[in-house]
């Protein structure tokens, strides 16, 4: 089977390597036509890198791995190219202007799209290719995810249906990473850092919940798995973009956290649901509009 990955980043990078050694090939579709290079990671002979979209045509699977900043319009590019794949969206984040989520982009602009994914856990990239043993949520449909399964078989993937809940889990946890290094770099003692993690966490469930969710999302590898890797880890750019804001330090580069917290408190306000704490620490950072 053929696997085209639309993003060449780290991550679509990493998605690219673990699918070759699974013994599929890949397409790796990037915009400057240039790769993420690991240290001591050999790069599998059945990836091929290319920067025509035409390229993705005949493939059986699509992995959309493109930044939330940029997903609507290589949607829109890609659209074109497209026969009826199974789409798996491994993007977690909102769009910075309107606050949507990658699923309701790709419904917008591919809606023609019977079978879509949402792949989402503790991943990070430098870590799945290096081999280290990696998990995951899939959530969409049968053939989505069994697709999905079938190209990352050397990843442990839990799957559901659960998509609005899954993706939720992804924005969320880049929230609460940045809200907990933000109480980290502010010398907040370790009672009232455990007090606001928890409870900015019970926040995105009520509003997950209010969304259509399903609890047990939230306990999955998407929910309390990446939240564990992402809010507690010295190398997870969002808490450190948050220790930055602390120290009076603006953040460099593309930051989930920031677009996240904005999308949530939207989102959250629409949906009538309370987000005391998540508001009071956008706030505290300079973040709330």
């Amino acid at each position: 089977m053929i696997a085209a990955v639309i993003g060449a980043g780290a991550w679509g990078t990493a998605l690219g390597i673990t699918i070759a050694r699974g013994r599929n090939d890949a397409i790796l579709w990037s915009h400057g036509g240039d790769i993420h290079h690991f240290d001591n990671v050999e790069i599998p002979r059945n990836i091929r890198v290319t920067r025509d979209m035409h390229d993705i045509r005949n493939t059986d699977v699509w992995f959309a791995v493109t930044p939330a900043a940029y997903f609507r319009e290589t949607m829109i590019r890609a659209r074109p190219f497209y026969s009826g794949q199974p789409i798996i969206i491994c993007t977690k984040g909102a769009e910075p202007d309107t606050g949507a989520f990658m699923s309701e982009i790709l419904q917008d602009t591919i809606p023609n799209a019977p079978d879509i994914a949402v792949l989402s856990g503790p991943q990070f990239a430098l870590e799945v290719a290096n081999q280290i043993p990696t998990g995951s949520t899939i959530a969409g449909t049968e053939t989505a995810c069994r697709a999905g399964r079938t190209m990352l078989s050397q990843m442990y993937l839990e799957s559901c249906s659960d998509i609005i809940g899954t993706e939720l889990c992804g924005v969320g946890k880049n929230a609460v990473a940045l809200i907990s290094g933000f109480t980290t770099g502010a010398g907040y003692g370790e009672n009232t850092r455990a007090m606001i993690f928890t409870r900015a966490w019970g926040e995105i469930v009520d509003l997950g919940i209010a969304c259509g969710a399903e609890m047990r999302t939230f306990l999955g590898l998407a929910g309390i798995g990446d939240l564990f890797l992402s809010a507690t880890s010295d190398t997870s750019r969002n808490f450190a973009a948050g220790r930055d804001i602390a120290h009076g330090v603006s953040p460099t580069g593309t930051i989930e956290g920031i677009n996240a917290l904005g999308a949530i408190l939207q989102r959250a306000t629409k949906m009538s649901t309370r987000t005391d704490i998540l508001t009071d620490i956008a706030n505290r950072m300079g973040l709330a509009k």
